[in-house]
């Protein structure tokens, strides 16, 4: 099973990755992981996204894309993996249909956990406090959930209108939400 996962910022998409993941005996492919290991390893590309990120500046889709498709062609992501944190644009949404494409790989579903945004919030400004993160105060937390909106809806709409998108209710106690998502699954 090849899946995507999506929801805003404090939605629940890594943890439940994870464990889906392992659920669907596949890779949890997330961007954060890939970018730290193609640093740590020194790879070209590794390198190369170091130099826009010691600049503050974000790494180009070029480098980005052809991270995710190097590592969609390892063997462990052949038969199942669930992409997290990929695509973040129409562009890359693009770019991942050629990859699959290449690859004989199509989606077999994308998962939206769902999440009152006032309820994202608490939840992340909840995490600030106990991860001594300072800087996630309320107005930086609402802001990131207006750039998710902003520019994650359109991808939505993409992936609804192929009849892919698994809205999911993503309120609840980590077991629960996996529940629910094994429950609203392909099969």
């Amino acid at each position: 099973m090849r899946l995507l996962i999506m929801g805003p910022p404090g939605a629940g998409k890594g943890t439940q990755a994870v464990g889906l993941a392992e659920r669907i005996g596949g890779a949890h492919i997330s961007t954060g992981d890939i970018f730290r290991a193609n640093v740590r390893d020194q790879t070209e590309l590794g390198q190369t996204a170091q130099r826009y990120m010691d600049a503050g500046e974000y790494v180009p889709d070029e480098v980005t894309n052809a991270m995710v498709k190097d590592r969609l062609a390892q063997s462990d992501a052949t038969e199942a993996f669930i992409l997290d944190g990929y695509p973040r644009t129409v562009d890359q949404v693009s770019t991942l249909d050629g990859i699959l494409a290449e690859l004989g790989a199509p989606l077999d579903g994308v998962i939206e956990l769902v999440v009152d945004p006032e309820e994202l919030i608490q939840r992340l400004l909840k995490r600030a406090e106990t991860s001594g993160r300072v800087d996630d105060t309320e107005d930086v937390v609402r802001h990131r959930q207006e750039v998710y909106t902003a520019e994650t809806a359109p991808l939505l709409e993409v992936y609804g209108s192929r009849g892919l998108l698994i809205k999911v209710d993503g309120v609840g106690e980590v077991d629960e939400v996996s529940r629910r998502i094994d429950a609203a699954l392909p099969s």
